[in-house]
């Protein structure tokens, strides 16, 4: 249960990016503050998780080798979590915190499953296809219904999608790092280390101006320290004791916590449709979570199930 209270406490931390951005600066954009997010919380997260990770290798009697495949892997998380960060942004900015954060983290838990059934040739049970037809019924309403009454902007709708993406590859990639023996830490690090890179890469071609002001100063370090630092590192210790499709659902707190911050601090209204999608894709991700948990249950081994 501590693996299942650190991925959710992970996920309410996620939840608060999207009312974050919106109460930073006017003249941010969602490219600059995920480059200013990635240069606080990248850095941070690849000193400490490298660090913690280097002692465990040593301690361990049989630390992995360090092999392409490897590096691969990491170098993966690393991109993954920075192209993450102008998907959701730019996703948040066209539809509304609630319906972006929404879409976004509604099809991790989706794709999650489908790049681990490509990679272990598992068929799908029944339930997660139930699960699975709900979830996407829930998106295609959300998609009609969007935070207004003209429907979603599909730009922003298609960045949200995208983004959900690019969170199921890391959880997957990280999921097969766990599996030859990388403590979370290491996997931590080095995808912190990784998207850092990427991210000071960016820094020319962004104005972060704003971050110098006392408001943008502040979205930085929480963005940075609070919703990378602090929740990758719960996220990543929590997902070497579950699967990446059921960690992928549990996630589902991120979105609720957006849809409620959304509503109650940015006063943000949905359309009856929007409302409609958002129950019907919580339904099928609690039927997600529930086949996952019911199916391990069943296993005589945790790693013989794949939600």
């Amino acid at each position: 249960m501590s693996a299942v209270f650190a991925v959710l406490a992970a996920a309410v931390l996620f939840g608060t990016t999207g009312t974050s951005q919106a109460l930073g600066p006017d003249d941010s954009t969602p490219l600059a503050v995920g480059v200013a997010r990635l240069l606080v919380g990248g850095t941070v997260l690849a000193v400490v998780g490298l660090a913690v990770g280097a002692r465990a290798r040593r301690r361990a009697p049989h630390p992995p080798p360090v092999t392409p495949r490897a590096v691969a892997l990491l170098a993966l998380t690393g991109v993954s979590l920075a192209a993450y960060q102008p998907l959701f942004f730019l996703g948040t900015e066209r539809n509304g915190v609630a319906v972006g954060t929404v879409v976004a983290l509604g099809s991790a838990p989706v794709l999650a499953g489908l790049f681990e059934w490509a990679l272990t040739r598992r068929v799908p049970t029944l339930t997660w296809a139930g699960a699975t037809a709900l979830a996407l019924a829930g998106v295609a309403l959300l998609a009609l219904g969007g935070s207004g009454q003209t429907g979603a902007d599909p730009v922003g709708f298609a960045a949200s999608v995208a983004a959900g993406a690019t969170f199921a590859i890391i959880a997957v990639a990280q999921r097969r790092l766990f599996d030859s023996g990388w403590n979370p830490f290491s996997v931590a690090g080095g995808m912190g280390a990784t998207a850092a890179l990427v991210a000071v890469l960016c820094v020319p071609f962004v104005d972060l101006r704003w971050a110098t002001t006392g408001s943008g100063l502040v979205m930085s370090l929480w963005l940075g320290l609070v919703t990378i630092t602090l929740a990758y590192t719960l996220f990543t210790w929590g997902l070497q004791r579950l699967t990446a499709a059921t960690a992928a659902t549990l996630t589902l707190g991120e979105p609720l916590t957006a849809a409620v911050l959304g509503i109650a601090v940015l006063g943000e209204k949905l359309s009856l449709a929007a409302v409609g999608g958002l129950v019907v894709l919580g339904s099928g991700l609690v039927l997600l979570a529930w086949g996952a948990r019911s199916a391990r249950d069943r296993a005589s081994h945790p790693e013989e199930v794949r939600a």
